[in-house]
């Protein structure tokens, strides 16, 4: 796999890189050497944080862990990302489909079953048209972490957010 390590706010010690190697050089197992791994690492505070972005084949694989201690969320990041990647190969061969960069090895390999995704109840609502800092506002009145509105600038269906430390996102569609 091909490594791409950067630092915000932080040096990126050779310690840091070689942990960071070691511990996401377990997932080489599931890869092609051509692989690309972008590895961001930041620290705000106290609070030390880790990125791991993984193209595969139209889709991404990512994780962002956060602790007071970089060591444990480069730790804490691998779990994950292998537990995504397990999710993904599931769902790759419910669909038959191609992995990409993925081992064959890997995707031809019996795992236990996971749980199935089930939707349990839908909602219907109006959806009215309004900017974005106007969702937010809705957002935050009803008390959800995302708000669905029509974009009255774009007049196409987009969506907001509440991110991490107390400021928002938006998604708008692209065709």
């Amino acid at each position: 796999m091909k490594y791409i390590i950067s630092g915000r706010n932080l040096e990126v010690t050779d310690s840091l890189r070689s942990q960071v190697i070691e511990k996401l050089g377990k997932l080489e197992r599931y890869f092609t050497p051509d692989t690309e791994v972008i590895v961001t690492m930041s620290v705000e505070k106290d609070r030390q944080k880790i990125e791991v972005t993984i193209p595969v084949k139209g889709h991404i694989i990512r994780s962002e862990q956060v602790s007071n201690d970089m060591y444990v969320s480069i730790d804490l990041v691998e779990e994950v990302i292998e537990r995504q990647l397990r999710k993904y190969k599931t769902k790759l061969a419910g669909k038959q489909r191609d992995g990409g960069n993925l081992k064959k090895e890997f995707l031809e390999r019996e795992e236990e079953p996971l749980e199935d995704v089930r939707i349990i109840r839908t909602k219907h609502f109006d959806v009215k048209p309004m900017y974005p800092e106007d969702a937010c506002v809705q957002m935050e009145l009803l008390g959800h972490n995302f708000f669905v509105f029509v974009n009255a600038e774009s007049d196409e269906i987009n969506v907001v957010y509440k991110r991490k430390g107390n400021t928002y996102g938006l998604l708008e569609p692209e065709y």
